[in-house]
């Protein structure tokens, strides 16, 4: 039951950033997507995961992610497809808000496989370093090298040659710090995670 509510959680958080994301948003004037908000989520769920399941359960997470990230693509794209009621006058909305630039969805699913999956292997190879203990160390050093890796891959193949470099630049910094700031600040939730879950894990 445990493992199916995280994996459900992770799933959550994972299509939301990918549905918002559409949204731009002002965080210190900097200009990023409002998926920043829910997407490094995911990453304390595949943490939280390995320390309780393992490697093996956090990659089939990881799998079942981006098989639901397929399924919302296609649902969407054929809600898209379907004729609008002759009353309907939303359909340039929906085309605008939800309509999937193929770049920005092949960017997305490179970044993720990617990041994820590191993420997992980066966490697991710390938790054997330091023989279970530190916690807070495998947590932030596994998340923090993957969210660069998201950051960088999503960033480059998405946006490389359609804008100025200096703009590319500063995407990739402020994204960064932000998914950063974020991460660093879900280590007290990692603990109460873990903390009351441990017991439970069968």
């Amino acid at each position: 039951m445990i493992p199916a509510v995280l994996a459900t959680l992770f799933v959550t958080c994972l299509l939301v950033a990918n549905i918002i994301t559409v949204k731009l948003v002002s965080i210190g004037g900097w200009v990023v997507p409002a998926g920043v908000i829910a997407y490094p989520l995911t990453f304390l769920f595949t943490d939280v995961i390995t320390e309780l399941y393992g490697r093996r359960i956090a990659s089939r997470v990881v799998w079942l992610g981006f098989g639901a990230n397929i399924l919302m693509v296609i649902l969407v794209f054929g809600g898209g497809l379907l004729p609008p009621a002759p009353f309907w006058e939303d359909q340039p909305a929906y085309e605008s808000i939800l309509g999937m630039v193929p770049r920005i969805v092949l960017a997305s699913m490179i970044a993720y496989l990617i990041s994820q999956h590191h993420d997992v292997f980066a966490f697991h190879f710390w938790r054997k370093k330091t023989k279970a203990r530190f916690l807070w160390l495998r947590n932030n050093a596994s998340t923090m090298v993957s969210q660069a890796l998201d950051t960088g891959v999503f960033i480059t193949i998405a946006f490389w040659g359609l804008v100025p470099t200096g703009i590319l630049v500063n995407m990739l910094v402020s994204q960064y710090i932000i998914k950063l700031a974020i991460a660093a600040g879900d280590t007290p939730f990692c603990y109460i995670l873990v903390g009351l879950l441990k017991g439970k894990v069968k």
